[in-house]
């Protein structure tokens, strides 16, 4: 399940709100909370923007 953190950091980085330094930060903060399928579908949202 995809938290509301994500999903806004998420709309952030599809909208180039973020440096990619920045999002990058943001990221690896979180990232070690996520399971294998939802770095899957980040990943595949991130590749359809």
């Amino acid at each position: 399940m995809i938290t509301r953190e994500v999903r806004e950091w998420l709309d952030k980085v599809k909208h180039k709100q973020y440096s990619y330094e920045d999002a990058m930060c943001e990221f690896a903060r979180f990232s070690p909370f996520l399971t294998r399928e939802e770095m899957e579908f980040i990943k595949s949202k991130i590749n359809e923007s």
